[in-house]
């Protein structure tokens, strides 16, 4: 994404696959060392994708350095230690890569919405399900905090609802480990209650069917979706975001009426390099912060309410 946004220049990439990184990235420098990436004065940003783990305290140091700083989502581990990073930036941009607000699917949808062709929304089903039923020796699949596919995919769907509906009066929540073996997250249920409006989140790593993506009613209209976002697999297969055919969805949506009728309907281009565009024109003074801080402490007071709830069983009021 950085390399395919003009103003921004990757200078340094800091990663033990020296080779690997360096066939790929032939103009960075390539360090194994973090610490020589953040004391470089040249460097402006600096861009942490590491495990949750390691977010609060790679950040802290970058902004000891008076780095901008992009960390990948989650925020931190928990909500205490984003409150801790926020105090810490002291006028530094501090920002997290909510990069699924830029998904072709939820700005086709959010164009609908806007548009009020759905009417107003009173049910909104949300899906990232996958399936794998066995379980990896991935950081992600451990048990600790900030791991599980609540932290890792939920904070995708909970950052787009609130993008939708904004902050709910209550959730309930069941999280849970299902598969043979499993200490982490692989399912979660989350009800997001409003005045009116109801919003469920769901993620399960258990699900042979695993291609619904939204179900939307409004008075007007529902929108179904099936499919995921086809950035992320076509930048892994090896595309490149400059690409003519990146960002297309490949399976359109459905508006269906009260009588049964319907249409699909042209997807909006998904765009990951909004964010890094967006960044760009923040630091030139010239655009606000496409993802604020304030926005992804939200997201992390969500996730540890969620988890409150299913321990407990109950609703968390907010």
């Amino acid at each position: 994404m950085i390399t395919a946004v003009d103003g921004l220049r990757l200078a340094t990439i800091v990663s033990s696959r020296t080779t690997e990184i360096r066939n790929t990235y032939a103009d960075a420098v390539v360090l194994e060392d973090p610490e020589q990436a953040l004391s470089d004065p040249s460097i402006d940003v600096v861009v942490v994708a590491t495990p949750n783990d390691s977010h609060f305290d790679l950040a802290s140091r970058a902004l000891a350095h008076g780095k901008h700083i992009v960390i990948d989502k989650p925020f931190a581990r928990t909500s205490a230690e984003a409150r801790e990073l926020i105090l810490r930036a002291k006028g530094r941009v501090l920002t997290v890569f909510h990069n699924r607000r830029w998904d072709s699917d939820f700005l086709t949808l959010r164009r609908l919405i806007d548009e009020g062709v759905l009417g107003d929304i009173r049910y909104f089903e949300s899906h990232f399900d996958r399936f794998r039923p066995h379980v990896s020796t991935a950081w992600r699949e451990r048990s600790g905090p900030a791991t599980g596919i609540w932290y890792d995919l939920g904070s995708h769907l909970l950052d787009q609802a609130l993008q939708l509906f904004g902050r709910p009066l209550g959730l309930v929540a069941d999280l849970a480990a299902r598969r043979d073996g499993a200490t982490a997250t692989d399912y979660f249920r989350v009800l997001l209650r409003y005045e009116r409006l109801r919003v469920v989140l769901t993620g399960d790593a258990l699900a042979p069917a695993d291609d619904l993506r939204f179900v939307v009613h409004g008075t007007r209209a529902s929108f179904v979706k099936h499919g995921m976002d086809a950035q992320e697999p076509y930048l892994k297969s090896g595309g490149r975001p400059s690409n003519p055919d990146y960002g297309i969805d490949p399976r359109p949506g459905r508006v269906v009426l009260p009588d049964g009728s319907g249409e699909d309907v042209i997807s909006v281009r998904g765009n990951y390099r909004a964010f890094y565009e967006g960044l760009r024109d923040t630091l030139a003074g010239t655009a606000p912060l496409p993802v604020t801080a304030a926005d992804a402490l939200e997201v992390m007071d969500l996730l540890e309410a969620s988890e409150e709830s299913s321990r407990r069983g109950r609703e968390i009021p907010l």
